[in-house]
């Protein structure tokens, strides 16, 4: 097995910022894998899904334990994205590994990127305008189709292209229960992710470009990166930086997979840019004029991106 010492880099520093905020594991690593390491699109989507597979159940124990998992909603999730996530990794099979489907996988992965970066921006501004959250526990009942829906959806999308476990699944759930508690959404995501991802992985060892030593470059860094993002666990006021920059880096991460040019990657880096400053600065007012001992009027937005895959 030959390791890279520059991916194991590169998953390390991916590992910290997904120990840190939650958010970034599959839309950070597998574009950055394509792009910057020149790894076939399919091989990176299966050596990323294993090496998730490993890391998953770490985050789900520890919400676990913390009591932040409904464990109804997870049930219902996994009924649709198990199988979803195996079947994503047989389209893949069905379609061939030329290069014209290697193109088609970074087109999608692209186009996905984009969408989850848009959600997470959109849900954020969105956030903002809701009511102060009620003090207590939320009752949140399950609404068993719609719910195996956005898991069937996610897993698809994960089998296909290992990004979605955490930032579209947690943006469609959010719009499906909008009164569901930060920490409840993430441990919930990270929870359902678990299953939905050994079962993605196992369609991938099986059926897709699984590459020993990439997957074990990738564990060799993230594990450690991940533990150390944990413990030293960013505050809001590091949130309120990192999370959108990591918005603006999957934004153009997945313009560039789409084909979009570098020039007009300037533009709208600059604009994206514009934007987050606006975004932080307004947050930043916001949380003067309403400190941290009041009722926060953004429970979900802390969590902006879930346990991003």
């Amino acid at each position: 097995m030959d390791l890279d010492p520059l991916i194991t880099l590169a998953g390390f520093v991916v590992g910290v910022v997904v120990g840190m905020t939650g958010m970034g594991g599959g839309a950070l690593m597998t574009p950055l894998l394509v792009l910057l390491f020149g790894v076939q699109p399919l091989a990176a989507v299966s050596s990323d899904l294993v090496a998730s597979a490993v890391m998953k159940p770490v985050g789900a124990t520890v919400h676990l334990r913390r009591g932040t998992v409904h464990r109804g909603l997870v049930g219902w999730l996994c009924l649709g994205s198990v199988p979803a996530g195996f079947s994503g990794v047989l389209i893949l099979r069905a379609l061939g590994d030329g290069d014209a489907v290697q193109e088609r996988i970074k087109v999608i992965m692209g186009a996905l990127l984009v969408l989850a970066a848009a959600g997470m921006l959109a849900k954020s501004l969105v956030d903002r305008g809701r009511p102060p959250a009620p003090a207590g526990e939320i009752d949140i009942r399950p609404r068993p189709l719609p719910t195996v829906l956005v898991g069937a959806i996610g897993g698809l999308v994960v089998g296909l292209t290992s990004v979605g476990s955490g930032s579209l699944i947690v943006v469609m759930l959010l719009g499906l229960y909008p009164r569901i508690r930060s920490s409840q959404l993430v441990g919930t995501d990270l929870a359902q992710a678990v299953p939905l991802v050994a079962a993605a992985s196992l369609g991938h060892l099986l059926f897709g470009d699984f590459q020993l030593g990439l997957t074990g470059s990738l564990l060799l860094g993230s594990l450690p990166g991940v533990y150390l993002g944990a413990r030293i666990s960013a505050g809001p006021a590091t949130s309120r930086v990192i999370r959108p920059a990591l918005v603006v880096v999957v934004s153009c991460s997945g313009l560039k997979l789409v084909g979009v040019p570098t020039a007009w990657l300037g533009g709208v880096l600059l604009a994206l840019l514009g934007a987050v400053g606006i975004s932080v600065a307004q947050r930043v007012v916001g949380e003067r004029r309403h400190p941290r001992g009041e009722t926060d009027p953004r429970p979900v937005a802390e969590e902006l991106g879930g346990a991003d895959r």
